[in-house]
């Protein structure tokens, strides 16, 4: 058992091994991608069309990071998640063992009164006994007097050696899954480092790209071309929620929804966001890695990464409502998935090239943004 064990984390071991190499090349690859970028900035600063170019080619390598940090922060998410469980067996396990361990004295004990007990009888011969015709009556009683203690001696015996069996395969189990756990920890801090690494590639890309953008023309022209990928997303979504399943829809929860996750809300539906531009959903500002839960029971449509939104997921709900979840760290949830009311389907982040953490939240009828505030207490 313990030999396959072993064998089991070796595997593991070279799967992360490779995957943690894989990783390492991809960094080292858009790390010299944004060198040659930047390189090309410097030498070519005169023209707004090489600007352009330039600036297609940040976003193309943000996406990549936030994809990059996206799943990275997912594997820190699942090691989390399985240390929790395990800590959670080996708090059972634990208990068990103290339990077992109460039984097993109270076994022994009994099992030493028994004892003590045939020994203060042996003053009377079994055989003697067995040879005396004097007193048949007394015999008859001595005899079941000692076929009792006997039985009873048996069964304590059986009944330790079976209470110490259970608790050898206790402490047996309990060391298998103190190895899961320090293997799992040991992934846990690999991911959290690849996750850090993946964070500042990004911060680097962020900033050259940010560049470009110093004119108020340009980041207009910028917010223009994201609110058209969102339509574009919203349509197909639109597309895809007409071969779902019927579902119940928003009408009957207007008011009663709980916001996808806890945080203060720094735009507001409605609110100008620049020029001619207003915010179609709401920005909660709220802790990176902070869990973001389905406001209602329904169907993934969309889960992936968005030109100014990051990492988004869409979720059906039925009579031609949706609920849109952006800028996320992570995503828990692929299309496809049924998903429930308060359900975890995704981690706060800044994707979608945010400077602070947040989630952008949207609430959409038959293709039109609605305030959230109004379906959400």
């Amino acid at each position: 058992m313990i030999l396959r064990h072993l064998v089991k984390a070796s595997v593991i071991a070279g799967f992360l091994l490779l995957t943690s190499s894989a990783q390492s090349a991809d960094l080292e690859k858009r790390q010299s991608e944004l060198k040659a970028i930047q390189a090309q900035i410097s030498k070519q600063q005169s023209s707004l069309q090489d600007t352009s170019k330039q600036r297609e080619k940040l976003i193309a390598l943000l996406q990549s990071d936030e994809k990059a940090i996206a799943k990275a922060a997912q594997q820190v998410n699942q090691t989390k998640t399985e240390l929790a469980s395990l800590n959670k067996q080996l708090e059972e396990l634990n208990l068990q063992r103290v339990e077992l361990d109460k039984r097993k004295q109270k076994q022994q004990k009994t099992l030493s009164k028994q004892l003590s007990s045939a020994y203060l009888a042996g003053n009377h011969d079994y055989s003697k006994m067995m040879l005396n015709q004097q007193n048949p009556a007394t015999v008859e009683r001595m005899l079941t007097y000692y076929q009792y203690l006997n039985n009873a001696r048996m069964q304590a015996i059986a009944d330790l050696k079976s209470t110490a069996q259970e608790l050898n395969q206790v402490v047996s189990q309990q060391q298998q899954q103190q190895q899961k756990l320090n293997s799992t920890i040991l992934s846990q801090q690999k991911y959290a480092k690849t996750l850090s690494a993946e964070q500042n590639q990004r911060q680097q890309t962020l900033t050259q790209l940010q560049r470009t953008l110093s004119s108020k023309g340009a980041e207009l022209e910028q917010l223009q071309i994201e609110e058209a990928s969102l339509k574009q997303i919203v349509q197909q979504a639109m597309r895809a929620a007409k071969n779902s399943p019927s579902m119940d829809g928003l009408a009957k929860l207007k008011g009663k929804l709980k916001w996808p996750t806890k945080g203060r809300t720094s735009k507001k539906f409605g609110s100008r966001r620049s020029g001619q531009i207003n915010w179609k959903g709401t920005i909660l500002s709220a802790p990176e890695g902070q869990d973001i839960q389905a406001v209602a029971d329904g169907k993934v449509i969309y889960s992936d990464w968005l030109r100014g939104f990051g990492m988004v997921l869409v979720i059906d709900h039925g009579e031609g409502y949706m609920s849109l979840y952006g800028h996320a760290q992570a995503l828990l949830r692929e299309v496809g998935d049924a998903v429930s009311k308060g359900e975890s389907i995704g981690l706060v982040g800044r994707s979608g090239g945010q400077a602070e953490p947040g989630l952008y939240f949207e609430i959409r009828h038959k293709g039109q943004a609605v305030n959230p505030a109004r379906y959400c207490r």
